[in-house]
């Protein structure tokens, strides 16, 4: 199954040590895949500083197909971060050029020429939902933890595999997912943090525990999830294959410092 990743990326700026890493949740999750052996392609915007040829770079040493991200003028997206006894706490934002993110036709048709697209709320790809579901892609759209917002609702008629980030298995998160599930989504995925993740095919509730592991950053935790769940579906897994999958991922990730 051909997978791209579209939409934001940014430099993760560690003020404690100075360090910066790429990032960026569709970039994340395309390097995520990368690591379990997929072939994906990353649509996205950079600039022209030291931080747009590092991510680049970073992208290109990793084996992503980076012919779809634009180098223009202007300054690459950032955010400063902090960790506090391993969590990560994001300071400043700068948005650079992602603030002029677009997608040309030639985007649109490339990102058509792929079966499975993955994008985020961040990724200032709305617009585009419905021509690119009308291309044939399946899409993938993590939502995050912004489950009251007025463009849930909107954009979930575009999304065959819609992503939440909860705190527990409640009544309130099953009935939340059960209602994304309406609008014709394939699988409604909610992941909990510490107490694992939930998934809702429509008529079932799977659930699904986390790794023990020592956690050293929890940056791109959640991406590595959205990565294996998206790997086991690429390669025909079940439900619970691809919730287990997901559940290694992240707990790889946990491991070190930076998203990747």
């Amino acid at each position: 199954m051909k997978i791209v990743t579209v939409g934001d990326n940014c430099m993760d700026v560690y003020e404690q040590t100075g360090k910066a890493y790429p990032g960026g949740n569709p970039v994340n999750v395309a390097v995520y895949l990368r690591r379990l052996n997929h072939a994906v392609d990353y649509v996205g915007v950079v600039g022209t500083d030291h931080y747009g040829s590092l991510m680049l770079d970073a992208l290109s040493e990793k084996g992503i197909g980076i012919s779809h991200v634009h180098q223009i003028p202007g300054e690459t997206a950032r955010s400063s971060v902090e960790l506090h006894d391993g969590d990560r706490v994001f300071g400043d934002y700068f948005e650079g050029v992602m603030a002029s993110f677009s997608l040309s036709e030639e985007d649109i048709q490339f990102i058509c020429s792929h079966e499975l697209m993955h994008t985020a709320y961040w990724g200032e790809t709305d617009r585009f939902l419905p021509r690119l579901r009308e291309g044939g892609v399946l899409i993938c759209y993590d939502f995050a933890d912004k489950l009251d917002d007025p463009k849930v609702e909107k954009l979930l008629p575009y999304v065959d595999y819609p992503l939440f980030s909860y705190k527990q298995d409640d009544e309130y998160i099953r009935s939340y997912l059960k209602n994304a599930h309406v609008t014709g989504a394939k699988l409604s995925i909610a992941t909990l943090g510490r107490n694992g993740s939930l998934v809702y095919d429509g008529k079932t509730f799977y659930t699904y525990g986390i790794e023990d592991t020592a956690v050293v950053d929890t940056m791109g935790a959640g991406d590595s999830y959205i990565a294996g769940f998206l790997a086991g579906i690429a390669e025909g897994k079940t439900v619970e294959e691809c919730m287990r999958m997901g559940t290694h991922s992240s707990a790889v990730t946990l491991g070190y410092s930076g998203a990747w």
